[in-house]
């Protein structure tokens, strides 16, 4: 492109332009912050400093000088509610829903945030029916997901499968695993009712409704064992081995005691044995380790763990070696067998404990719904030691 004199008047032109608007914005930069109030700026000024509380009273003076700061109002509600302090939270955003002057958009805002406070606070059914207004709303997705976790909290399954169906429906996003434990948790309560033709009906919904539901799977033979139906209830609980085959230790006594019961203990023995082989687990072990003691003594309950040790080296496969070499040693040699033993048992205590994949908090027993974080089949029925075992 050829230079053309004309040129030359455009630059300045140009350069002009833009002097002007910089100018116009600053005047309206400047405009704006002297509208403001000066505790605002003390408010900025005190987080900065990380002073959150003096921060706090300094918003709390600016929306007293100017009520038309919503936005203001807003963070101050959501604050109050994040550090505890539920009464505030809730007088601040019952005070912008009362307000006339609040458009549609900023009013349902206001009802969502009450609503989080009033389940925050434990006041459910208020909590609930706020929710519930707001299903027609921009608001209906996060209001169903706080619904179906106070519905949880009330132990309502019922209601929690239809808000869970729902959420399915809205968010594409599928909740069958946890529409399935609801179906579990509604059958558990019909067990103590003794109403075994509604458990059973509700143990095979949640199987409808994830068909890897490994918890209905062994509620259901825990049903048929009940009724003394031990062959059937062995055959449903094999079914977990297709389902995922690293539940099947929790599962490894009862199968053995219903072949035990039904007189194929051999059988049981040989089934669990497959397990070890396929499916490396301590538990597993334990359970074959007492019915080959009881069966063939301790020579071969010894063989056993000493092997599984040469195959799978762990603290805590070490503990039980330990513990069946002392059913084999004499009084002269069992103090000392007796004194490594305890020592390595202090050290694998931790070792023996399951342990939640969302939240990693440890337990001695293995939980379907975590008691911290509230996630559902989170526990992996492994213990913490058994992360590396060959399988």
């Amino acid at each position: 492109m050829e230079f053309e004199p004309w040129m030359l008047l455009v630059f300045p032109l140009f350069f002009g332009m833009g002097w002007l608007a910089a100018r116009i914005d600053i005047k309206q930069l400047l405009s704006e912050s002297s509208a403001l109030p000066r505790s605002y700026f003390q408010g900025l000024n005190f987080l900065l400093n990380e002073q959150q509380d003096k921060a706090i009273e300094a918003f709390i003076e600016v929306v007293k000088v100017d009520p038309q700061t919503i936005e203001l109002h807003f963070a101050l509600g959501s604050l109050f509610r994040r550090r505890g302090e539920v009464d505030r939270a809730l007088r601040m955003h019952q005070n912008l829903v009362d307000r006339t002057d609040l458009d549609k958009d900023k009013r349902q805002q206001a009802l969502f945030e009450l609503a989080q406070d009033y389940l925050k606070a434990g006041i459910l059914d208020r909590a609930e029916a706020l929710f519930q207004e707001l299903q027609t709303t921009p608001y209906a997705k996060p209001a169903l997901d706080f619904l179906l976790e106070l519905y949880q909290k009330e132990k309502d399954w019922l209601k929690a499968i239809d808000v869970a169906q729902r959420l399915s429906a809205i968010s594409g996003q599928a909740h069958d695993k946890e529409v399935a434990f609801f179906y579990c948790e509604l059958a558990a309560s019909e067990i103590a009712r003794k109403r075994m033709d509604t458990v059973r009906h509700y143990l095979e919904r949640a199987l409808d409704a994830n068909p890897q539901a490994v918890r209905a799977t062994m509620m259901l033979g825990d049903l048929e064992s009940a009724a003394q139906q031990h062959a059937q209830a062995i055959e449903i609980w094999k079914r977990i081995e297709q389902q995922n085959p690293q539940y099947l230790p929790l599962v490894a006594e009862r199968m053995l005691d219903a072949c035990r019961l039904s007189g194929r203990m051999d059988e049981g023995i040989a089934l669990l044995q497959g397990y070890q082989a396929k499916y490396a687990s301590l538990d597993l072990m334990n359970v074959l380790f007492n019915a080959i003691l009881q069966r063939d003594g301790t020579e071969a309950a010894y063989k056993l763990v000493r092997d599984e040790l040469q195959r799978n080296p762990t603290l805590l496969g070490l503990d039980k070696l330990l513990e069946a070499r002392l059913l084999e040693v004499s009084a002269d040699n069992r103090a000392d067998v007796e004194l490594v033993r305890n020592l390595v048992h202090q050290r694998t205590r931790s070792l023996a404990m399951y342990r939640c994949a969302n939240c990693g908090f440890k337990a001695r027993q293995f939980y379907w719904h975590c008691p911290a974080c509230h996630g559902w089949e989170t526990y992996s029925p492994r213990r913490g030691e058994e992360d590396g075992l060959t399988v």
